[in-house]
């Protein structure tokens, strides 16, 4: 699998976050819906990376992507200040699911939050059976319930989510 950064002009990243979102709106009431639309992930403080499956075996660092690439799934790491980030838009593709890709993208993120000096990464998502998954997979990578943070307000359709990381 290959991670790449800044690859939301890509149609299957575009259909992919199309279909999170018509998700998110099926799933949760209006007012609950936090998930970012196309426009809004291209703001400053967000990074969007999407992850790759490559028929022909890993590429090298430097390789682009080929036709034959399928996408595996995407997030975003939102700066909330100087030392806390907050995920965004975690989704795996339908095809590649069941193949790790949520825990290698969150991986991904916890990395890359640490080394921006981050000393904590939160997430908000959903209470509902549809999202019980994701809130398996954060708590295994030891994300604890928290308060809301940054500008959420307390939302009884929201699960609000932490980890330290120094």
């Amino acid at each position: 699998m290959r991670i790449t950064e800044g690859t939301l002009d890509h149609p299957a990243v575009r259909e992919l976050i199309t279909e999170h979102l018509k998700d998110m709106h099926d799933t949760s009431p209006p007012e609950s819906i936090h998930a970012l639309d196309l426009t809004a992930l291209h703001a400053p403080e967000l990074t969007f990376w999407s992850a790759w499956i490559q028929p022909r075996g890993s590429l090298a660092a430097g390789d682009s992507l080929t036709p034959g690439d399928s996408l595996a799934g995407c997030a975003a790491l939102k700066e909330l200040g100087p030392s806390h980030g907050e995920i965004k838009t975690m989704r795996t593709a339908p095809q590649a699911r069941g193949r790790g890709v949520a825990s290698t993208m969150l991986e991904h993120l916890i990395a890359v939050a640490a080394a921006r000096g981050y000393s904590r990464l939160s997430l908000e998502t959903g209470v509902e059976d549809y999202f019980a998954a994701a809130r398996r997979l954060y708590a295994r990578h030891g994300f604890t319930v928290c308060p809301p943070f940054g500008s959420y307000v307390p939302d009884p359709n929201s699960v609000f989510m932490t980890r330290a990381l120094r």
